[in-house]
């Protein structure tokens, strides 16, 4: 028998993946563990895994596809169904055997029964009327599971969905004709009903506001081409406006004189290089970051609105974006505080080789608290990057220049670094934004201080 292999969930806020690959072809044997597709979500690009051994009879997807959670993706017929239909015909005989034996048991007990009525009926104790209910409660109780059948709503439309479905939709206020069915036959699943409360909840977000303007037929005044949207590019558009609409944004625009940590950056640069890593000015930054954070914890926060709390986290996890091919992806450098310049350096540069080929894991991109942008080595004098809620803080690093100085009652040639940081308003004043930038301002002109402290 074939059983139907379907998308688990991904992670928080991942309802879909696009097909990149499909290894495996109808009628192929595959081994548990073994890959059958590679999938892109708007996070990373991963390998999908066959749950267990056994035989593929059918394949329900297609390279290019958009697939949902919960989506069956391909039936299988597995070397474990098999093997539990082959049972041996000894064991066949003795449940038969048993089933004989419990069936003459009874008819033995029925005599006894018969006369214990009798004898209740004669001269025992008559039972009153709830006793009598009770009784037969009792008699049409059973332990079997209710049957998977298609359900009726009020319209009296057939609506195909199991009891678990069914009372999810009961608990959440969902009319089941409401939705559509995702299984086969257009059944209603769990994440079907799941989906349909996210949806309407967005929708109810964004009720009142400017509906989205039909854009003009372009090809009447030349050639077009239209390429759909990747998993990442529309995940990040959904994020960033969110972001835009939900976050009142304020950005501080400050400068860093590197030019002291410039001589020693090159100087080590050598010696990290040497252990697999990259000593890029990032490094500096993100221990420039943490140490800021210490100083202004409610930047290393998230706003709670259902509580109307303030989340102050005591770890220090920093998201450093990372440009690549298919867009903006920020994988996540988790316990900054606790490792060397060395160890950040040999980090972020597998880490970022990871995210270019599309390979972080989806832990990997979790858990952030603040995220780095730098921009530096394309140009650019400044931006005002996108605070990415849960996050109440970004901070984004601009090219380098030298400029002269007034220092020690001359002019000098200094290393000036651009940066800002973009900042939740409703969390942080402005006088603290001011006092933060200056923090690793300072953090950045003083490395000797980062140094002593890790």
């Amino acid at each position: 028998m074939s059983e139907e292999i379907v998308l688990p969930e991904l992670g928080d806020g991942i309802e879909s993946a696009d097909v990149v690959s499909v290894s495996v072809s109808e009628g192929d044997e595959v081994e548990k563990d073994s890959t059958v597709f590679e999938l892109e979500t708007e996070k990373a690009v991963f390998d999908f895994p066959s749950p267990q051994s056994g035989r593929i009879t059918e394949i329900r997807i297609k390279v290019g596809d958009t697939i949902k959670v919960g989506q069956v993706l391909f039936t299988l017929d597995s070397k474990e169904n098999k093997e539990d239909n082959k049972k041996p015909e000894g064991d066949s005989k003795k449940q038969v055997s048993r089933r004989e034996s419990s069936k003459a048991e009874s008819k033995k007990q029925e005599p006894e029964k018969k006369e214990s009525s009798k004898k209740d009926k004669e001269g025992g104790e008559k039972k009153s009327i709830p006793d009598q209910e009770q009784d037969s409660k009792k008699e049409i109780k059973t332990d079997e599971p209710p049957p998977m059948h298609a359900e009726e709503d009020q319209a009296g439309d057939t609506i195909p969905a199991g009891p678990a479905t069914r009372k999810l939709a009961r608990e959440l206020g969902v009319k089941l004709s409401a939705v559509e069915g995702s299984a086969r036959g257009g059944r209603i699943t769990l994440e079907d009903v799941k989906s349909y409360v996210k949806n309407h909840l967005r929708s109810a977000q964004v009720a009142g506001k400017a509906p989205v303007k039909e854009l003009p037929d372009f090809s009447q005044w030349g050639p077009v081409e239209r390429k759909p949207l990747s998993s990442l590019r529309r995940k990040v558009a959904e994020n960033l406006s969110a972001a835009w609409s939900s976050v009142p944004l304020v950005t501080q625009f400050d400068e860093a004189d590197i030019t002291e940590l410039e001589k020693m950056r090159k100087k080590n640069s050598a010696y990290v290089t040497e252990r697999g890593g990259k000593l890029t000015i990032t490094v500096f930054i993100l221990k420039a970051v943490v140490a800021s954070l210490k100083a202004f914890p409610q930047f290393n926060a998230s706003l709670d609105l259902k509580t109307g709390e303030l989340i102050y986290k005591k770890y220090f996890n920093v998201g450093v974006a990372v440009d690549t091919p298919s867009g903006l992806i920020v994988p996540v450098i988790k316990n900054v505080d606790g490792k060397s310049f060395t160890e950040l350096a040999i980090e972020l540069s597998e880490l970022s080789k990871r995210a270019r080929d599309r390979k972080v894991s989806l832990e990997e991109l979790r858990g952030g608290n603040i995220s780095i942008s730098n921009l530096g080595g394309i140009g650019g004098t400044g931006f005002t990057p996108l605070v990415n809620p849960p996050d109440v803080a970004v901070v984004g690093l601009s090219r380098s220049r030298v400029s002269p100085v007034w220092k020690n009652e001359t002019l000098e040639p200094r290393l000036i670094m651009p940066f800002s940081v973009s900042y939740d308003h409703r969390v942080i004043d402005g006088a603290d934004g001011v006092r933060f930038s200056r923090s690793i301002a300072h953090e950045l002109e003083t490395f000797q201080e980062l140094l002593l402290e890790g």
